[in-house]
């Protein structure tokens, strides 16, 4: 996992922080999400599972529809996604079927995260797809946004 990151990275993950952000004013987990091909933003989404009663409106989820219906193809070939926290299983699974170019994620989730903490879904042998997968970027930030809001809830 590479850790390098340009200043368009950090442009793009701050879209997907101030997505994070309008999650919480809405009661949900502070995780926001971007997809971005060629330069430009082409779907968005922040978790929004307990507004639609949808165990699978994660931010991942909601910014790779809104891709696939912008490009007009589900297949996201050279895109890179954004999200503000270590991907889960199933978003990872979404990417990989979605052929996303790059993940570029913030903090790192030691409970569910399957990009490098727990494991690496991206590494499995049985893939057919490989995605570049680049952690910690404003990982402190990120981090910081979802502990308030769990500290917040308890």
């Amino acid at each position: 996992m590479s850790s390098t990151f340009t200043e368009t990275d950090r442009y793009f993950m701050q879209r997907a922080y101030e997505l994070a952000c309008l999650a919480e004013t809405h009661n949900e987990v502070p995780i926001g999400s971007i997809v971005v091909s060629e330069g430009k933003i082409v779907g968005e989404g922040f978790n929004n599972s307990i507004g639609e009663h949808d165990p699978t409106a994660h931010a991942e989820l909601i910014a790779l529809r809104q891709a696939a219906k912008t490009i007009g193809n589900y297949r996201l070939v050279g895109a890179t996604l954004y999200v503000t926290l270590e991907p889960c299983g199933m978003c990872a699974h979404a990417m990989i079927h979605a052929r996303i170019k790059r993940l570029v994620f913030g903090a790192f989730d030691p409970k569910t995260g399957v990009a490098g903490s727990l494991s690496n879904t991206f590494e499995l042998p049985f893939i057919n797809h490989r995605v570049l997968v680049q952690g910690g970027l404003m990982s402190d930030t990120c981090g910081e946004l979802l502990k308030k809001f769990f500290h917040r809830r308890r």
